[in-house]
């Protein structure tokens, strides 16, 4: 399939496929990032509450001059936050300085105490009923709510009470990290998937593979493009490639069309160079019923 330039959520609305993800972006940096991605043609931005930088991006936002109803953005719950989704909703609409979020994720199904310990005494399912209520008491102010690192396993249990199917599943997503089963999942349920680490994280081996190179050198495009490109010749997904190098941010942007054979070429990565950039385990629950990480 041609490349998109963006997917229809559940909801109707329009989510552009490439967006600037500002995980590791720091402030002082990151307003000058998401400044000059919206003034040469970006239109979606990813931020969370865990990076620390929702302040500085809606800085970036106001100084590129483009009115907020023309930018898709998205923040996340932070994992100590999940007691009190309400007051965290607001802490972020306050620092993006915006009226609104046009998506909203939980962040890891992975409650936290302040002091980065597992929280075992929350559900994060409670969490999830209680963005289900904001989102339908406030959808002028909630647009969509998703979710974030969530497993084939751990959507079952969310689906069987869910009132609101998540518009979004944002998941580590590489040649060497393709999560089949949550990818056919979630495009059974009408759920989109984001793409994050796309390259693989910093400095990845991804980016001087033979099969990757092979194909940027076809189309004359950096490995990077290719990686990218590869999220938006798939339905139903978008993709978060960052950077706070304006070079870069420029580059990023240019997706290429990939033929069904080069699709499977990059899949068949996996099979012998498999990694997760971000595994789960970090937050002191385990794998959260990924098969990889079991």
């Amino acid at each position: 399939m041609p490349a998109t330039t963006s997917v229809t959520l559940n909801t109707g609305a329009i989510m552009p496929t490439v967006g600037l993800g500002t995980w590791k972006s720091k402030p002082g940096q990151v307003e000058y990032a998401v400044e000059f991605a919206l003034k040469n043609g970006y239109t979606h931005i990813d931020t969370a509450a865990g990076y620390q930088n929702e302040t500085e991006v809606g800085q970036g936002i106001k100084a590129s001059g483009v009115p907020r109803e023309q930018i898709f953005l998205t923040t996340k719950l932070d994992n100590p936050d999940q007691r009190h989704p309400e007051k965290a909703l607001e802490a972020s609409l306050k620092k993006l300085d915006t009226p609104y979020l046009d998506l909203w994720l939980m962040h890891w199904p992975a409650p936290m105490t302040r002091d980065g310990k597992p929280d075992m005494g929350h559900d994060w399912l409670n969490t999830w009923k209680t963005m289900e209520d904001l989102h339908l008491a406030h959808p002028e102010k909630l647009k969509a709510i998703g979710v974030s690192n969530f497993s084939v396993e751990y959507f079952e249990r969310l689906l069987k009470v869910a009132r609101v199917v998540p518009a979004v599943n944002q998941i580590e997503l590489h040649p060497s990290c393709p999560q089949d089963d949550v990818v056919e999942f979630c495009q059974n349920k009408g759920i989109v998937l984001t793409a994050y680490s796309p390259l693989g994280s910093d400095n990845s081996p991804l980016l001087k593979n033979e099969t990757v190179t092979k194909i940027a050198a076809k189309y004359g495009v950096q490995p990077a493009n290719v990686l990218i490109s590869l999220h938006a010749n798939k339905p139903m997904h978008t993709v978060l490639p960052k950077s706070v190098t304006n070079e870069r941010i420029l580059n990023n942007a240019k997706i290429i069309d990939l033929t069904p054979g080069e699709i499977g070429e990059l899949h068949d990565i996996d099979k012998t160079h498999h990694f997760r950039a971000c595994h789960p385990s970090w937050t002191g629950f385990g794998g959260l019923g990924f098969p990889d990480c079991k």
